[in-house]
C-alpha cells in the first residue's frame, strides 16, 4: 500500500544547531547534543559531528590538531612531517566512550603544534598560512591520515553515526564551551564515511551544513586554483575552505563574503541605494565563481562568533532564538526548544540575509 501524504516525513535532508552566549559563558555539551535528538529523522546514521569554541583554554595560543589515522604506519607518516614544520606540543588520544553504534573507529589523536619560526623565515609566509599548506598536504598526500580541525582554542568532533550517539561517544558533556555547532548528515550522492561527516574545519573557521550545492565543479575549480584541495568526497567542504579564502586571504567581512556565497538576484541589486548597488556589483564581478547556488543553510564558526546563512531563495529551513546573552539557530524550532524550553523570541532569517553573532570583545 503506497503511504498517504502526511503519513511520509520529508525531512529535506540533514539538520544543523547551534548555541552560542555573547557574555562569553563556557556551556557543556549536553544541551547541543540534546538538540539534535528532536531532529534525528533528518539524519540516517551516516554522519554527525559538532565543532565547540573555547575548550582549550590551558593550550589556547597552540593549533589543535584533530587526526584520524588508519592505523599506526599512517600515524608515524603524518608525525614525522609535522616535526619538520612544528614544534609538538602535546600528542595524546582524544578520549572516547565505546559505543555499539559507533563502528570501524580510526586512531583519533589531539595533538598541539606551534609552528617554527625558521620554517616561517625560510618560507616567507606567516603561521597561519603553513597550517593550511601543511593540513592541505597531509589530506590530499598521506593516504589514511586526515586532519579534521586545526583551529585555536577549538575542536571538531565527527564520526559516522547520528549525531546524538556522536556526541555521547565524544563525550561532549566533560567539554565547555562559548559556542556549539552541530550537524547530522543524510548524504544524497556522496558517501558515508568519518572524514565526510560535517563540520568541515580549516583553522578556526567551521562548517556545518543542511543542502546541496549545485554549483561545486565551479567552487572547486576557482578554490583549488589557491592551493586548497577538495579531497573528503563531499560538496560542503568547499565552502570552508571559500570561507577561508575570502575572510583571511582576501580580508573581506563577514557581510561581504555572505554577499559573494550568497550573492542577491541582479534585480535585488540594480534596486539598493547606490553605495550598496556599487558594493554588490564589484563582488559579483569579482568573485563569480564563489556564488554557491542550490539550496543550503550553513552556520559558519569563527573565533569569536558565528553566522548564519540561507540560499537566496530560503530553500531549506532556518530559525533563531534569543534568550539573554544566548542565540541558537537550528533546521527546526523543536530543536532551539529543547536547548531554551521558555524561549519567546523565535524568528526565520530570510534568504541570503547573513545572521551574524560575535561575543563581546574580550570575553572569551
Amino acid at each position: 500500500m503506497i503511504p498517504l501524504e502526511g503519513q511520509v516525513r520529508i525531512p529535506s535532508g540533514c539538520a544543523v544547531s547551534a548555541m552560542i552566549s555573547r557574555d562569553g559563558r563556557r556551556m557543556n555539551g549536553e544541551s547541543i547534543i540534546e538538540s539534535m535528538v528532536p531532529m534525528h529523522d533528518r539524519s540516517n546514521g551516516l554522519g554527525g559531528g559538532f565543532a565547540a569554541y573555547g575548550i582549550y583554554p590551558e593550550y589556547k595560543d597552540f593549533y589543535a590538531l584533530h587526526i584520524f589515522f588508519n592505523d599506526r604506519q599512517c600515524q608515524s607518516e603524518c608525525m614525522t612531517l609535522l616535526r619538520e614544520y612544528f614544534e609538538i606540543v602535546q600528542d595524546e588520544h582524544i578520549k572516547v566512550r565505546k559505543m555499539p553504534q559507533i563502528t570501524d573507529e580510526p586512531i583519533i589523536r589531539r595533538v598541539f603544534v606551534s609552528p617554527m619560526q625558521s620554517v616561517l623565515r625560510h618560507l616567507q609566509i606567516d603561521e597561519k598560512e603553513l597550517v593550511v599548506r601543511i593540513v592541505n598536504r597531509i589530506n590530499a598526500q598521506l593516504d589514511g591520515s586526515y586532519v579534521f580541525s586545526c583551529g585555536k582554542n577549538m575542536g571538531a568532533f565527527k564520526a559516522v553515526g547520528f549525531p546524538e550517539d556522536v556526541g555521547r561517544y565524544y563525550r561532549l558533556e566533560e567539554y565547555e564551551a562559548y559556542c556549539w555547532t552541530a550537524h547530522g548528515r543524510y548524504p544524497t550522492n556522496t558517501p558515508g564515511w568519518w572524514g565526510g561527516a560535517h563540520p568541515f574545519c580549516m583553522l578556526d573557521y567551521s562548517i556545518v551544513h543542511n543542502g546541496e550545492i549545485s554549483s561545486y565543479d565551479a567552487n572547486r575549480r576557482f578554490i583549488e586554483m589557491y592551493g586548497y584541495k577538495c579531497t573528503l568526497q563531499t560538496d560542503t567542504e568547499v565552502i570552508t575552505y571559500i570561507a577561508d579564502y575570502l575572510l583571511r586571504r582576501q580580508g573581506l567581512t563577514l557581510e561581504e563574503t555572505a554577499a559573494v556565497i550568497a550573492a542577491p538576484f541582479w534585480s535585488t541589486i540594480d534596486a539598493k541605494p547606490e553605495a550598496e548597488k556599487q558594493m554588490y556589483t564589484y563582488l559579483r564581478n569579482v568573485f563569480p565563481s564563489l556564488l554557491v547556488t542550490g539550496p543550503f543553510s550553513i552556520i559558519l564558526g569563527f573565533e569569536g562568533g558565528l553566522m548564519a546563512l540561507n540560499d537566496r531563495l530560503k530553500l531549506r529551513s532556518m530559525v533563531v532564538g534569543e534568550q539573554g546573552d544566548m542565540v541558537y539557530i537550528a533546521s527546526e524550532e523543536a530543536a532551539i526548544r529543547v536547548m531554551a524550553p521558555d524561549i519567546q523570541n523565535i524568528w526565520s532569517p530570510a534568504g541570503g540575509e547573513p545572521v551574524i553573532v560575535r561575543v563581546k570583545e574580550g570575553a572569551f
